[in-house]
């Protein structure tokens, strides 16, 4: 019961004001996949005797500000996917075109991927207060590995994303499922930020 009254309240919410109800929820999944990252790293740097970093929660901050901004996004472009590949040559029939639904997680992968994992290296680097040369150095060494990274896990999930959740889920869907992948970027963009630190104290 309750989680359809929650079900209940985001359609009416995504109804009145679809663009703020896509940002708070993406902010909010964004911010958690952070949190579980920073819990593991936590467990694992206690694993190996190391000092605890303990939470971080400008970093959190960080990942919902990156959610909030890109989420209304995404929201946009699942309507345009929606628009430009329909699942259904007419209304009323049953039968999905698989044709039309490789061509939106295609377009999905190649364009909206690329771009996506463009802004989340760019916009870190600007809110952690990165130099040019160091947001440049975080592309040469993030940018490649995350993307190769996505293309294993993300067609199959915006697959199943496209082909059975209705347009208003699609963010959320893919928001839920990515707290696993902001789990891997959060780890990532730590570990970078871990070497430019070093890197940045030695010539200190």
């Amino acid at each position: 019961m309750a989680s359809l009254s929650i079900a209940r309240a985001y359609q009416h919410f995504f109804e009145t004001h679809p663009n703020r109800t896509l940002a708070v929820t993406g902010g909010v999944l964004n911010a958690l996949g952070d949190v579980v990252a920073q819990i593991s790293q936590n467990f694992v740097s206690l694993g190996e005797h190391e000092q605890r970093p303990g939470f971080d929660p400008v970093r959190t901050l960080r990942f919902f500000c990156f959610g909030f901004g890109l989420s209304p996004l995404l929201g946009r472009w699942n309507l345009f996917l929606e628009h430009r590949f329909p699942l259904r040559a007419r209304r009323g029939l049953r039968k999905v075109s698989f044709k039309a639904l490789t061509k939106r997680v295609a377009a999905d992968q190649l364009l909206m991927a690329p771009l996506g994992l463009f802004a989340f290296v760019g916009s870190m680097g600007v809110m952690e207060g990165r130099s040019p040369a160091q947001i440049q150095e975080k592309y040469m060494d993030m940018y490649r590995p995350a993307l190769m990274a996505n293309w294993q896990v993300w067609p199959l999930a915006q697959m199943i994303n496209f082909r059975y959740m209705p347009l208003p889920y699609r963010v959320p869907f893919q928001a839920t499922c990515g707290v696993f992948w902001t789990l891997y970027l959060s780890i990532l963009n730590s570990r970078e930020d871990e070497k430019q630190d070093k890197e940045h104290s030695i010539k200190k």
